[in-house]
């Protein structure tokens, strides 16, 4: 490796950017994992005032008991969603979100036809979800503040 790809910052075409970028790099990273985890807990809280309500539906997709998968998936989205958005238990979090994303792919590219554009989407939340597995929550995180990581 040449001394000039050895920092990131010499490879800019503008060399002094680097400085901003490197100043916002974990508040970007705390943004994206905020709006994820509070966007699916939005999406989660119409399920948590039901949480049998879906239980059709899951049984529809192959899930049994339904009423079990229901109140799993309505605990999933709302409760993981404020786990991700606070940066706790964030790995966890993000890896049943991340199962939940991929029933839906599975769902409406494969049960419903609908191909690429019906499960974009999904596709797009699941791998926002698939990076905070691996990365976690970051040094803005109650995992951090704790001093624990899963």
């Amino acid at each position: 490796m040449s001394a000039s790809t050895d920092n990131p910052r010499n490879a800019l075409v503008i060399p002094v950017l680097g400085r901003f970028y490197a100043a916002l790099h974990d508040g970007a990273e705390t943004l994206l994992r905020v709006v994820a985890g509070g966007f699916l807990a939005i999406h989660g809280s119409q399920k948590i005032t039901n949480p049998f309500g879906a239980a059709e539906m899951v049984e529809g997709l192959g899930f049994y008991p339904g009423a079990l998968w229901s109140l799993l998936l309505a605990c999933t989205e709302f409760f993981g969603g404020i786990f991700i958005a606070i940066g706790f238990l964030t790995r966890p979090a993000a890896f049943a979100g991340l199962f939940v994303l991929l029933v839906t792919v599975w769902f409406h590219w494969v049960t419903m036809g609908q191909g690429y554009s019906g499960a974009e989407k999904s596709l797009l939340w699941a791998a926002i979800l698939l990076f905070f597995v691996i990365r976690g929550g970051n040094r803005h995180s109650v995992d951090n503040r704790i001093g624990k990581a899963f």
